[in-house]
């Protein structure tokens, strides 16, 4: 089987593997841009794997004139760069002990070895530079056509390694798996057995993961899983996914949003336990707040913007189990550029320090309750 695309005949990676193979090596790409050609998807990252050793890979760089950076070289990796751009090589490794959050890994000689150490057999693909695809295990190209996500060997043993694969496995499932052949059962098992190791991770990694999950195109059934299985507690404690599957459902034709839909999910603490960022965390509550308010959806519009108006009307929607409303999109649009024509010169020397505050809240709400039409003079009158 072949992969192919233009990522492959990308120049620098092209050099990479000629350096590499020129040198006496094995090079070989793997992981998620074998499996995203094979599935017909984009193509991101590209890593390299080799039975080179990291020093033999940068003596390698010197004699061919490209540059070598040691960017993770503890775990036997070498960014090489070529044209300004990095290349990652790593060498074969295998897992010598593992601590449920990082293992102690060796450096390996054959393919074999390096398979067996990765997480999922669909990412345990490798392809050379001409894109002829290799299946060490001779699982992972049969798994990826079934759209199935299996862990490599037994799922309890790659997720003591690191518990992180626990959400990987669920992410990979929402991106890659089969809808209607739902998450697989002995992973799932050992997930729901393994999921309190969740909380030895640090927040950050987690996050990542969380929102990565909730930006695949229908989330829902796998959140739906991990909220059986009780690994979702262990995430985000009180979260519930029920209302997600109605909230994706009404969210047709519209780019998925992952705060729009942790919103709904809820939680305590949420970003505290996903470490986002301030600007996420800021969004985050303006859309509870909106969804737990009364406001109409025009005020939505106003308060919030149009993205994050339009995020809370469809939240709101999915969390009450209503239809959405008549022109709400538009009514949002209109909310969303109007402006109070009112400013506290307007209100002076009549109103000073406080009073002139309440009474500038008061007119605005007149204002949205007239939906934006009264103007300045009716207002001042």
């Amino acid at each position: 089987m072949q992969a192919s695309g233009v990522w492959l005949r990308e120049p620098g990676l092209q050099a990479v593997l000629a350096m590499l193979e020129g040198g006496g090596h094995r090079a070989l790409i793997v992981g998620g841009a074998v499996r995203n050609a094979l599935l017909g998807q984009a193509v991101a990252d590209i890593d390299i794997a080799t039975d080179a050793r990291p020093q033999r890979v940068q003596e390698l760089c010197e004699a061919t004139g490209l540059r070598a950076v040691p960017t993770g070289i503890d775990h036997g990796t070498i960014t090489v760069v070529v044209a300004g751009v990095g290349h990652e090589v790593t060498t074969f490794r295998r897992d010598v002990e593992t601590f449920g959050r990082h293992a102690v890994v060796a450096y390996a000689d054959t393919i074999d070895e390096d398979a067996a150490r990765r997480d999922f057999t669909m990412n345990a693909l490798y392809a050379d530079a001409g894109g002829t695809v290799v299946d060490p295990l001779g699982e992972g190209l049969a798994d990826l056509a079934a759209r199935r996500v299996r862990f490599v060997g037994a799922p309890q043993d790659r997720i003591h390694e690191d518990y992180l694969r626990i959400l990987r496995f669920f992410r990979f499932t929402a991106w890659y798996g089969a809808p209607e052949a739902g998450p697989d059962a002995d992973a799932l098992a050992a997930c729901a057995e393994h999921a309190q190791g969740i909380e030895s991770l640090s927040r950050e990694r987690v996050g990542a993961e969380m929102r990565k999950l909730l930006s695949a195109p229908d989330p829902a059934p796998v959140l739906a899983a991990m909220q059986a299985a009780g690994v979702l507690a262990h995430v985000l404690p009180g979260a519930d996914a029920r209302a997600l599957a109605v909230l994706v459902h009404l969210e047709a034709g519209r780019p998925p949003d992952w705060r729009r839909r942790l919103a709904v999910l809820g939680g305590e603490g949420v970003a505290e336990s996903l470490r986002l960022a301030r600007a996420d965390a800021r969004v985050l509550a303006s859309l509870r707040e909106a969804v737990s308010g009364p406001a109409p959806v025009s005020e939505l519009g106003y308060r919030f913007g149009a993205d994050v108006g339009a995020s809370a009307v469809l939240a709101r929607a999915a969390l009450l189990g209503m239809a959405l409303p008549a022109n709400w999109q538009a009514d949002v649009a209109k909310g969303a550029v109007a402006k109070f024509p009112l400013c506290a010169a307007d209100l002076a020397p009549h109103y000073a320090g406080p009073a002139l505050g309440a009474r500038m809240k008061e007119l605005e709400a007149r204002w949205v309750a007239s939906a934006f039409t009264l103007g300045r003079d009716a207002l001042l009158a």
